[in-house]
């Protein structure tokens, strides 16, 4: 299993747009992966409805956890979606 922790790079947080990208990425990936905020319980990344209930904002710093096949290219490509600003 991979981790890292990232800090939430879009102006207004893992908000609908950004939460649909990677959560769509998350379940592409064909790993499991999950996504918690600092100190909050982890949910499934490809669950759109979970991801949005973390509350996510920008600057949060939340930690991804992969386990499956290429499990450092997944969490190399989502940290990127994660760090992006896709607010802009």
């Amino acid at each position: 299993m991979a981790e890292r922790t990232v800090r939430i790079g879009s102006a207004h947080g893992l908000h609908a747009r950004p939460a649909k990208l990677f959560t769509q990425a998350a379940a592409g990936s064909g790993a499991s992966v999950t996504i918690s905020k600092a100190g909050g319980k982890a949910v499934n990344a490809a669950s759109i409805l979970g991801v949005i209930s973390l509350g996510i904002n920008h600057g949060d710093e939340v930690t991804l956890a992969v386990d499956g096949d290429n499990a450092d290219v997944v969490l190399e490509e989502l940290s990127e979606l994660l760090l992006t600003d896709h607010d802009e």
